[in-house]
């Protein structure tokens, strides 16, 4: 059996159902991990007996890469009626963390999933495992990333997580990640000491599709190939990579192509704008620079022919699941955990990163499967058995716990 060394407490009584707190992101500084926050706790609240806690004030707004859209309504994210939900703490914790605190008390809560993507939430995190762990819960973290690549590039940042994020990792009884890919790197990063480590793969990003009244949104006619990136645009993503593929085509070529850009600049990478700005094929060049509404994400994704997501490196991608839960043929790098992500998705093309011919030839393989579309293998029900097993094999101590999808 495998011993519980963090802090002394009761064993739990897991039937069929779990009293279960989803802790993560809140929609006033919305990101992917917002929406997979919300669609994580809906799944397990078919089942299980759900509240969630989310980060409100992720951090001080004028440190935020994307300050000027927050607490700007851009989503219509809900949490089911069955679900308590605080929202939420904030960094600077007074008065929230009390709240929050009076919260867990009444939630009693038998798991604690934490979401797992920044260092800007580690001391809060921190503090509400402690709590969790002396009302007699269990601590899972869920990871994204081991640490965010802009964050781990700071000094500060980096120290910061290296001293705290052991003592987090010592309050867990259970770990998630989301391919074969980032278990070692969580493993050589953390002394897990034998605790189960479940590979769980992310969810589908279906929920925009559900978007009513939808109208797709393309600037060309149907026969033209209209080729969308869509995200954040940071230094990792490798957008610049796509663009010079793009510039690549020969003019003779270049009427069957168009190509949607729709995201927000982050951390000064201005590389791909100026790039934008300077391609010889400018005006076939459709560039939307700013994070955009739910119902939006719903157009873009439904007037594209086919989704290019260059990425350096990436454990997972918000991006690629919405494009897989729309059916449609993807272009992605062989990084990280997204070789996994598309490994049963026959509509996916895999090129080396940062690769441009190889990014280009796969443009013209784009062309060829246009207008098809394509199943998703990826589901929330799959989630849920998943993490049901997970649970049950935490109040069992099982010793050698090995889960695979």
């Amino acid at each position: 059996m495998i011993a519980d060394k963090t802090m002394p407490g009761a064993k739990l009584n897991l039937g069929t159902t779990t009293r279960v707190c989803v802790v993560g992101s809140g929609t006033r500084f919305l990101s992917g991990i917002s929406y997979y926050t919300n669609r994580l706790a809906n799944s397990l609240s078919s089942s299980h007996e759900v509240s969630v806690i989310l980060m409100r004030q992720l951090l001080p707004t004028q440190l935020y890469p994307g300050r000027k859209r927050v607490g700007v309504k851009l989503t219509d994210l809900s949490y089911n009626q069955n679900i308590s939900v605080f929202d939420g703490v904030d960094w600077f914790w007074w008065p929230s963390i009390i709240q929050a605190i009076a919260f867990m008390i009444k939630q009693r809560p038998e798991v604690m999933v934490f979401q797992w993507w920044t260092g800007t939430v580690l001391h809060s995190y921190l503090f509400l495992a402690i709590v969790a762990r002396l009302l007699g819960a269990k601590v899972v973290i869920e990871f994204h990333e081991v640490q965010d690549t802009g964050e781990a590039r700071m000094p500060l940042a980096r120290a910061y997580v290296g001293l705290l994020g052991p003592l987090m990792i010592n309050l867990s009884s259970g770990f998630v990640v989301h391919s074969e890919f980032d278990r070692p790197i969580l493993e050589k990063r953390y002394p897990l000491a034998n605790r189960p480590v479940a590979l769980i793969p992310h969810g589908p990003y279906d929920h925009h599709r559900a978007t009513t009244g939808l109208e797709s949104r393309r600037d060309v006619p149907s026969h033209i190939c209209n080729l969308l990136y869509f995200g954040v645009i940071r230094p990792y993503k490798g957008l610049e990579d796509l663009i010079k593929a793009f510039d690549a085509i020969p003019e003779s070529e270049i009427e069957h192509f168009w190509l949607t850009v729709v995201g927000e600049t982050w951390e000064g990478w201005t590389l791909p704008n100026e790039l934008i700005e300077k391609s010889r094929y400018r005006q076939r060049i459709t560039f939307i620079n700013r994070y955009v509404r739910d119902e939006e994400v719903a157009s873009f994704f439904a007037g594209a022919d086919a989704v290019v997501l260059p990425y350096h490196r990436s454990s997972a991608s918000g991006p690629l699941h919405t494009a897989l839960s729309h059916g449609l043929p993807v272009v992605v790098t062989q990084v990280g955990g997204l070789v996994e992500a598309v490994s049963n998705y026959e509509g996916a093309i895999l090129v080396p990163p940062q690769d441009v011919n190889a990014l280009r030839n796969a443009l013209d393989r784009v062309v060829q499967i246009r207008g098809k579309r394509y199943s998703d293998p990826h589901s929330w029900e799959n989630t849920l058995v998943l993490f049901t097993t997970l649970f049950s094999a935490m109040e069992e101590e099982l010793e050698d716990f090995e889960m695979v999808a």
